[in-house]
């Protein structure tokens, strides 16, 4: 192990030095040296996080453990940051018990707010339908001042009591919101409306709208939208369109603040009578954008709802009465539309929103976007076309990918067959210093023994052998079975069979 020290180490240095190593059995080594061999050096938060990160990744608990119980007695500052990353490892390799346990001994850390591991420990409990276990931890942790706000925590309980078609319950909780401090806000009446409308609790429904008229609603925001189309789609598919009718004016009138001038031109009597569910739904959704203040909010929310509940043509008509408004499209709009058509196996069309929509419209999409559409490639087999915009990613400044979209990038070339492109994004990762996983790996080698391509198969196996990944024995298998006997390789096999000694 070589490494070259600066003559005063700080802890930023030591993060860059133990980021760089493959193995990270040797990364803990020199995070242990730094401070035998420079006696006024000492670990911040963040070399701790970086420390923990790496091990984490590389499932080596154990080591993981012990640098958390040191951190624990240096007494430095951690951020509340530090232990969701460290919950959300443990929830990967199945240690729910040992997340928990460490979050009771949060008061023995200094950190001063735990609401971000709060929320990620509570959302893990669910996650594995520990309802009652995080219903005991939601009330342990009803006061005191380390969680910020339990709005969240709320609104997930919420959330998890609907799933199950549990609305009574949820409506409880909703109801003693005051008693931990918070009021309802926006998600809160959204998560409690789709509740209730999914178990055709519509005059309960109702109730709530007209309570959000007044507690939420008293500023006309064009976000509510997607809160009211719940109800209102919910009350057509029950046959009460009428009374939808009814709903949708009052909505109008004290929800959306619509001038006179603007609901003058929406004929609700068009709508009576309307035996076309779906006809009916839709003329709804028109009048609720037409008869709001036009704004750039309104019209993001119903399109991201309508992307979201996979009714891609909806959502289009809504775009383009966004785009006739002269409001340009968000981010994060472009994102739900191509998440949309991907989930549809439209992937072509997702590529296309990229390049003719966004653009050759001076809308630059970022990573997030770029990864829906490059997954979405992967996904259909169509692995030109996930490189081309993989490369255009690559070029354009701040959309660098991220481990996972490499990763997923690599695992749809091997099963297409093409294992040499595999092999050079890997490394591209490698030079990121992103450490694929051994499955990756393992596929990555038999492909190339497949192809005669032992010299690279022997290479990145040595890879995995430095950054401390066992092998699988298909993987050793393949390689040996690839190596012939024929005299120019002998000395290729003698190598492979040191290798296999050396496990």
């Amino acid at each position: 192990m070589v490494v070259r020290w600066p003559r005063l180490l700080n802890p930023t240095q030591l993060s860059q030095i133990i980021r760089q190593q493959k193995n990270p059995l040797t990364a803990l080594e020199i995070f242990n040296e730094a401070k035998t061999r420079f006696p006024n050096y000492r670990h911040n938060g963040a070399v701790y996080a970086t420390m923990i990160n790496i091990l984490g990744s590389s499932n080596r608990f154990y080591e993981m453990k012990q640098v958390i119980e040191v951190m624990k007695s240096d007494s430095c500052e951690c951020k509340d940051s530090v232990f969701a990353g460290i919950f959300k490892m443990y929830a990967k390799a199945g240690m729910l018990n040992d997340a928990v346990s460490l979050y009771k001994s949060l008061p023995e850390f200094n950190c001063v707010h735990w609401t971000a591991s709060f929320n990620t420990l509570l959302q893990i409990m669910l996650k594995e339908s520990k309802l009652e276990n995080f219903y005991h931890l939601l009330m342990e942790e009803s006061h005191g001042w380390a969680i910020k706000s339990r709005m969240g925590s709320l609104n997930m309980l919420m959330e998890a009591l609907c799933q199950i078609n549990r609305s009574d319950l949820a409506s409880e909780v909703f109801q003693e919101m005051n008693h931990y401090c918070c009021f309802p806000e926006r998600e809160s009446y959204k998560i409690l409306m789709r509740g209730l409308c999914r178990e055709g609790k519509l005059d309960e429904a109702t109730h709530l709208l007209y309570a959000m008229l007044w507690r939420i609603s008293q500023k006309g925001c064009g976000e509510d939208i997607v809160i009211y189309r719940t109800l209102l789609d919910s009350m057509c598919e029950n046959g009460q369109v009428n009374e939808a009718i009814e709903v949708l004016g009052k909505v109008l009138r004290k929800g959306l603040r619509s001038p006179k001038s603007r609901r003058k031109i929406i004929d609700l009597d068009q709508l009576r009578d309307i035996d076309d569910v779906e006809c009916a739904k839709l003329l709804i959704n028109e009048a609720l954008v037409k008869g709001a203040v036009p704004n750039s909010a309104s019209y993001s929310s119903m399109a991201i709802d309508l992307y979201i509940e996979g009714k891609i043509s909806e959502a289009n008509k809504v775009l383009d009465e966004m785009r006739k408004r002269g409001f340009q499209p968000s981010l994060r709009l472009f994102e739900a539309k191509v998440t949309a058509l991907c989930k549809d196996g439209r992937v072509d069309e997702a590529g296309t929103v990229i390049e003719e929509e966004m653009l050759k419209r001076d809308c630059v999409p970022d990573s997030r976007v770029y990864s829906v559409v490059v997954k979405g490639f992967c996904s259909k087999g169509k692995s030109d076309s996930a490189i081309r915009f993989l490369e255009m990613m690559d070029k354009q400044k701040g959309a660098t990918p991220d481990k996972e979209t490499l990763s997923v990038m690599v695992d749809g070339l091997c099963l297409d067959g093409r294992f040499e492109e595999a092999s050079k994004i890997m490394e591209k990762m490698l030079s990121k210093s992103y450490w694929p996983r051994v499955e990756t790996f393992n596929v990555l080698i038999r492909g190339l023994c497949s192809t005669s391509r032992v010299y690279e198969a022997t290479v990145w196996l040595e890879e995995m052998i430095s950054q401390s990944k066992p092998p699988d024995s298909s993987a050793w298998s393949a390689l040996v079975a690839s190596v012939c006997c024929s005299e120019p390789q002998i000395r290729h096999q003698v190598e492979v069979v040191d290798l296999l000694r050396k496990c």
